[in-house]
């Protein structure tokens, strides 16, 4: 789609011809037309509805210019969506001669991004008039100057271009000249006089003409100067160039003094008639200052510098003129060759100098622009980077370039890239430009904590203070800052039916585990629960390990004896007859520790004895035998005092005392076992126990008394709501219990749960005790009777076998 718009601005003095010409062109290039010497502020387009885009999407978009060597004569209203003039374009300034005269750039938009290029051509206007570079122009012109003579004239400069720029000249009313014009292939104008009337000096030995050269604007302008004949004497052969037109060629930055070549024009005439002189006509611009020429030789050199970029050719007219002001002229073309001068320049137009980790592949990073102002070879540009790098350059518009990802980023392996754009151009010797960009790598949550071990184990002895620190668990985080924010927490898990928290607690800051009790290994011997690691990541990441604590015995229990049971109020007795042999079993000290290891290791001695000459004690296994045989003279009653104590560091102890009695008959030692001493601390420590029991069990009976007859009433009000109804009354009997236990007296034998093994806890014995024929039970309170308990035969008379175990 095309549109013109033509705009007329009428004045006092002239009228200006505006066009206005926007092409919206595909690929995301648009061009505008506009005249020079706009005003600051003046519209040029309209570019978001030439893109058509969104006045918003500019805005979102942070739409602005980016590049273009002249971008600033124009600025952009992103607001508006409008693109106006932003300071006085002067288009001969700009462009010189060149046509058509315009300059682009580029129009940015971020998010995503979007690049349109904008190209805008200055009109001319007609704001110089043409101009000559001398106020006159002195002839001498022979009188035998023949008919149909040239008279080279000096031409005029106007910067304007097209129909605003020379047009047409036009020589004073005269008799002896006529004018003829003629344009050069650049398109400059010069005019020449040609003699119609021979001169006679005679008549007329000065003539004083005027030349005026008009541009074709509107309005229209024009500059003059005057043309000052003066006739001198015949000199009728003019100067004649030896080619009519001369090439040569120049590096471009030649230095000063750098040989071109050379013209050469020959007179016929003699004498001072036939020296030439050489000199430049028609030079534009600043093509004089770059030239010069050997008024006599006719030799050309560089005076100047030569620039390829600003001028690729000059063509130069030389006049040779004889004495007698004859004159000839011819055409020099100077083509300029390009050097490799010019290093590409790159321009970053966006670059997003964070990227997350997990952006896809083909991700644009930047957008830069490369330029060269060299040409062909010379200019042609190739754009490299590390082929390590996970990055490629793909190519945009013309002389652009894009920045893309090219693999997948690991922020854990690499965090940041520096990335050197090298433009190269393909002259000899290349010549190149790098630019280098620092890009980071922003962290996305994806890698869970890794704790430093498989599994984590620990060691802590019971009876330990509440509190204390019993190992520190450790897991890292490969990612970053919030998402390497490490928090522990432990997983529910039961031990020995009780939640893990009631025994340990974590610090979910530096996974540090302290006990919340005091440990008993005789409870508990390990903790294994699950601590959790969780970063502070979202979604979060999270790992478990397995966590052992093992409890270590300490030997805080003393052994305890379980036979002969030590009962207050009467006294047990070992009877051992007079006729026993030399190692006769009297009884078994059974004892066990619930300690463990070598802590529950027991052993038994002998502490005090009546006569410690017949009995000694199994260090091992804690038999009673006698050392002799027994006399009549031993006494009748014998107290043992053995000590049991475990293998602890330090060990701990228990103290039995066993009355033995040496008789043959109960009656015999009936009254002497009656007074018996007695443990005074046993009884005043049972009498509190007594009494503690008694409290307790009051204040039971009184709390079921309050149930029962809470009970009753509330049956009793049931029952009379139930007969009050309708509904049929069920009874309620409640059931019957019988005394299962016959009589309700205790059996005679006995259980005991004994431990002698490292771990009581993994090694059961249950020693089965019957009734011994050979122990008494007196009581101190009784009338005196003794009572023989079964006659079982007692495992404690056999020395082979002195207790029943089962394991």
């Amino acid at each position: 789609m095309e549109t013109r718009r033509c705009l007329w601005i009428l004045r006092p003095h002239w009228n200006l011809i505006l066009f206005l010409w926007m092409v919206s062109a595909t690929s995301g290039q648009i061009r505008y037309s506009i005249p020079e010497e706009m005003k600051k502020g003046s519209l040029i387009g309209n570019v978001a509805r030439d893109l058509g885009l969104d006045v918003r999407r500019l805005r979102s978009g942070r739409a602005r210019i980016v590049s273009g060597e002249n971008a600033q004569y124009t600025a952009l209203n992103p607001d508006k969506g409008i693109l106006v003039v932003s300071e006085r374009i002067d288009r001969e300034e700009l462009c010189g001669e060149v046509a058509p005269c315009s300059f682009s750039f580029e129009i940015i938009l971020e998010n995503p991004i979007e690049l349109h290029r904008v190209t805008v051509e200055i009109l001319d206007v007609n704001d110089h008039a043409p101009s000559f570079k001398s106020h006159i122009i002195n002839l001498e012109i022979s009188e035998s100057a023949t008919i149909g003579s040239l008279f080279d004239l000096e031409s005029a400069y106007d910067p304007d271009a097209g129909i605003n720029s020379l047009q047409n000249y036009i020589l004073s009313t005269n008799d002896n000249f006529a004018l003829k014009q003629h344009s050069n292939a650049d398109g400059i104008r010069f005019a020449v006089m040609i003699l119609q009337k021979p001169l006679d000096r005679e008549l007329h030995p000065h003539i004083s003409l005027k030349l005026l050269a008009v541009d074709g604007g509107n309005p229209q302008r024009s500059g003059s100067v005057n043309i000052e004949i003066t006739v001198i004497d015949a000199n009728d052969n003019p100067p004649v160039f030896s080619q009519t037109v001369y090439k040569a060629m120049v590096e471009e930055n030649a230095p000063k003094g750098t040989y071109i070549t050379t013209v050469n024009a020959s007179d016929a005439d003699s004498g001072s008639n036939s020296l030439v002189t050489y000199s430049f006509s028609n030079v534009k611009g600043k093509s004089a200052e770059n030239f010069e020429i050997d008024s006599f030789s006719g030799k050309i050199t560089v005076s100047g510098y030569i620039d390829y970029e600003k001028d690729k050719r000059y063509e130069l007219r030389v006049l040779a003129k004889d004495q007698g002001s004859l004159s000839d002229a011819t055409k020099i073309i100077i083509d300029v060759a390009d050097i490799n001068d010019n290093a590409p320049v790159i321009n970053i137009m966006s670059f997003s100098s964070l990227i997350s980790e997990d952006v896809g592949l083909g991700t644009t990073v930047a957008v830069f622009n490369v330029k060269d102002a060299d040409s062909e070879r010379n200019g042609k540009i190739v754009c490299s980077i590390d082929t390590s790098l996970p990055f490629k350059i793909q190519s945009s518009l013309s002389d652009y370039f894009n920045l893309l990802s090219d693999a997948a980023f690991d922020r854990e392996k690499k965090a940041e890239y520096n990335i050197t754009i090298l433009a190269t151009d393909s002259g000899t010797p290349p010549l190149s430009t790098a630019v280098t960009l620092h890009l980071k790598i922003s962290d996305v949550n994806d890698n869970a904590p890794v704790f430093t071990k498989p599994s984590f184990s620990a060691s802590i002895m019971e009876n330990n203070n509440p509190g204390v620190s019993i190992l520190n668990i450790k897991a890292e985080d490969s990612d970053w800052k919030q998402n390497a924010r490490i928090a522990y927490f432990l997983e529910d898990t039961d031990v020995s039916g009780n939640p893990v928290s009631s025994y340990v607690t974590l610090n979910s800051d530096n996974g540090d585990i302290s006990a919340v009790r005091s440990f008993d290994y005789e409870q508990i011997k390990q903790l294994v629960f699950i601590v959790r690691a969780q970063d502070g990541g979202s979604p979060p990441l999270s790992s478990n390990v397995s966590v052992n604590i093992q409890i270590q015995d300490q030997n805080d229990n003393p052994p305890q004896v379980l036979y002969p049971v030590q009962t207050a109020g009467s006294v047990v007795a070992e009877m051992v007859p007079r006729s026993a042999d030399v190692g006769y079993l009297v009884t078994k000290v059974v004892a066990v520790d619930v300690d463990s290891g070598q802590n529950a290791w027991l052993s038994y001695k002998l502490q005090k004895a009546t006569d410690r000459a017949l009995f000694e004690v199994g260090s091992q296994n804690g038999e009673i035998r006698t050392v002799r045989q027994v006399t009549e003279k031993d006494l009748l009653k014998q107290r043992l005092t053995v000590i049991v104590e475990d293998n602890g560091q330090p060990s701990r102890s228990a103290t039995v005392i066993v009355n033995v009695a040496v008789a043959d008959s109960f009656p015999e030692v009936l009254s002497e076992f009656s007074d018996f001493p007695h443990d005074k601390d046993y009884n005043d420590n049972l009498t509190f126990y007594l009494v503690l029991v008694l409290a307790v069990v009051s204040f039971l009976f009184i709390t079921c008394l309050v149930v029962i007859i809470s009970v009753k009433i509330y049956r009793w009000r049931q029952s009379r709501i139930l007969y009050h109804s309708s509904l049929p009354v069920i009874p309620y009997y409640p059931p019957r219990y019988s005394d299962t236990l016959g009589t309700g007296t205790l059996p005679h034998t006995y259980n005991y749960e004994v431990c002698r093994t490292t771990d009581s806890r993994k090694s059961d014995c249950k020693f089965g005790r019957a009734g011994s024929q050979n122990v008494l039970i007196m009581d101190p309170s009784s009338t005196g009777t003794m009572q023989r308990i079964q006659s079982e035969k007692n495992i404690l008379d056999e020395p082979d076998s002195p207790l029943e175990v089962s394991c």
